[in-house]
């Protein structure tokens, strides 16, 4: 259903007969993906939420007559409830919604705006989740109805990986069978090293550092973790994260102990990407380093496993060991900086699209 400014921009293509569809003037789209959100952590909704995340073949590769039957019959009878009282404690009450929709909502703004300025009513800007709503299908299908003859798909994640990166391609594309007229389409690649990126990173430890009065004895640099398994299979995102890590200290100036790297929320019984975060800060407040930061870079937007996971669990493991001083450096959300390296990420892929 179009709205009242789009049914009067629509119109009859120039020498077609009368009864002739009306079109509205070829846009191109933005359509930003992030990972997803329950609608609510009630029982149902996180169960209905992770349902969907844990039987992405993506995410858990195990043989589905295998994992289904676990997953169905244990896991979605328990984790729901504790999952659910992990969101409730991080849940922005007064919207209705989890921290990383409101936050996406913020950063899809803040982007439409920069975009409006650059390229007039030529572009319209969206956003999607992979699990979840609003859904990439809607989201798609919306985008068509608004006369975008373009897509430009963004995963929002910095660095590659199948279980991220992948299945968000991987539902566009499903998203685009359905279309009579489908649309030309770019998906924007992996944006660890870009420059613009890595300096909103600085920022946000130059930021978070001068409002300390001691300052940290080292920087935790914590990424998401998978299976190390995955690595061996030749997924890119061990290294990709490793040189985040490695542009971020240069960019800082400071030499290799000021920083590390380390991966956090392990799941299932398999090996993952070492060190883990939960661990790795234990060892480091038994070792002597009594005061810690701890940033969270492969995350686009500050969501469980930041507000929950590194501020609440990860804290609690440094602080059982004797840790002192824990400070947790928010994601970059839609600090201008950020919202800058993602417009001028767009703006390069969009090259030959739009002037």
């Amino acid at each position: 259903m179009l709205d009242a400014k789009s049914n009067a921009e629509a119109k009859c293509p120039a020498h077609a007969p009368a009864d002739h569809p009306k079109i509205l003037p070829a846009r191109v789209g933005v359509l930003i993906a992030n990972l997803g959100t329950p609608d609510n952590y009630d029982y149902w909704s996180m169960r209905r939420y992770l349902n969907e995340f844990l039987s992405d073949r993506r995410v858990i590769d195990y043989s589905p007559w295998k994992w289904q039957p676990l997953l169905q019959l244990i896991i979605l009878t328990k984790r729901p409830f504790t999952s659910g009282a992990a969101y409730k404690s991080i849940w922005n009450e007064e919207k209705g919604e989890s921290p990383l929709m409101t936050i996406t909502k913020d950063q899809t703004a803040k982007i439409k705006a920069a975009m409006a300025e650059r390229y007039g009513d030529d572009v319209i800007v969206d956003f999607c989740m992979r699990y979840g709503n609003p859904s990439t299908k809607s989201k798609v299908e919306e985008m068509v109805a608004q006369g975008c003859q373009k897509i430009l798909f963004f995963p929002l994640y910095p660095h590659y990986a199948g279980a991220t990166s992948a299945t968000a391609n991987d539902e566009f594309f499903r998203s685009l069978m359905d279309l009579k007229w489908q649309p030309p389409v770019r998906t924007v690649p992996a944006y660890f090293d870009e420059p613009a990126y890595i300096d909103a990173l600085a920022q946000s430890v130059e930021k978070g550092y001068a409002a300390m009065e001691e300052k940290p004895d080292i920087l935790v640099v914590s990424y998401h973790g998978m299976p190390k398994r995955y690595l061996m299979e030749g997924d890119p995102y061990h290294c990709q994260c490793q040189k985040t890590t490695r542009l971020l200290k240069e960019r800082l100036g400071w030499s290799d102990d000021k920083i590390t790297t380390t991966f956090q929320s392990v799941f299932g019984p398999e090996e993952w990407l070492k060190p883990y975060t939960v661990e790795e800060v234990a060892r480091l407040a038994e070792i002597g380093k009594k005061k810690i930061a701890v940033i969270a870079p492969a995350f686009s937007a500050d969501c469980i496993e930041t507000l929950e996971e590194i501020n609440e669990e990860i804290r609690e493991s440094f602080e059982h060991a004797g840790g002192e001083q824990f400070t947790y450096i928010p994601c970059l959300n839609d600090e201008d900086a950020h919202i800058a390296a993602l417009s001028k990420v767009i703006e390069s892929n969009l090259a030959g699209w739009l002037d």
